[in-house]
């Protein structure tokens, strides 16, 4: 029973790459300030992906270290988002934990490229495909844009990290979880503070209209990416920074064309990356 606490909780962690129960904790308590039915919705994706993969026999020591529970985390956050909460929207959150499971194992299986949130995102790209042309009822209606003129520089910083999990209303949120980081590495926070200051300081003198800036949906996927890229090389911060500044590109350009891009634009900005490193380091 203790160790399968362990687990679920390191499977909160590595949304962020922190290995860590700890940091899953305080991960899960930055959620629960902001909301704890996204609270409850997390652990319960978390907790069907990781009894998916104990079902299926994959990996104990991938079991183990949480890497089956952090994509049916992220998919259990997005049922609350996008939908509204009933017995039609649970029972896609146990089909989605479970089908972003078997996406893993896809990935893990082959060695082109990390996985990363990809489950995650196509689980919740055919959830939310599937929702609008089916049932479209069961989504959310979006939200009344409202245009803001001034940038909360602090407020902006704090909900890019929490953004990493759709935690956009709560500055406490985006704080644990940033402390989540600085209890398991003190370098990785290091690089979460850079990937969330820096689509600060390129995003702001470019804009005029700041309400996605300080709702933090510009700087999220570069939280992530300078995580997954950063390490204690000065060759490492170049690669960090340039997927930070991607990520960023794509993030806008997504919006603008009216996507939902989740953690899309970390992806595909790490992968070109990876690929760049990889022809580098051939040469």
């Amino acid at each position: 029973m203790k160790e399968g606490l362990f687990i679920i909780a390191r499977g909160i962690g590595q949304v962020m790459f922190q290995n860590n129960a700890l940091s899953g904790l305080l991960m899960l308590a930055g959620i629960a300030c902001n909301s704890w039915i996204l609270a409850l919705l997390a652990l319960a994706g978390n907790i069907v992906s990781t009894l998916t993969a104990c079902l299926c026999k994959y990996s104990r020591e991938d079991i183990r270290n949480g890497l089956y529970g952090f994509n049916g985390t992220l998919v259990g956050i997005a049922i609350g988002v996008f939908m509204e909460i009933n017995i039609s929207s649970m029972f896609l959150l146990l089909f989605g934990s479970a089908l972003s499971t078997w996406i893993t194992r896809l990935f893990n299986r082959q060695k082109t490229v990390p996985g990363f949130t990809a489950p995650f995102i196509i689980t919740v790209w055919i959830l939310l495909l599937g929702n609008l042309y089916l049932f479209p009822t069961l989504l959310l209606p979006a939200i009344p844009h409202v245009s803001e003129a001034v940038a909360h520089l602090p407020k902006a910083f704090c909900l890019n990290i929490g953004q990493v999990m759709f935690q956009g209303g709560n500055i406490l949120a985006g704080l644990l979880f940033l402390i989540g980081i600085l209890v398991n590495s003190r370098i990785q926070t290091v690089y979460t503070v850079w990937g969330a200051f820096l689509p600060l300081l390129v995003v702001l003198p470019l804009t005029t209209d700041f309400s996605a800036f300080n709702a933090g949906l510009l700087g999220y996927n570069g939280v992530l990416c300078s995580i997954a890229l950063g390490n204690r090389t000065f060759k490492s911060i170049a690669w960090a920074t340039l997927a930070i500044l991607l990520s960023t590109g794509i993030q806008i350009t997504g919006m603008y064309a009216g996507i939902t891009t989740l953690t899309a634009p970390f992806v595909v900005a790490v992968w070109i990356m990876l690929c760049l490193q990889h022809l580098s380091s051939r040469k």
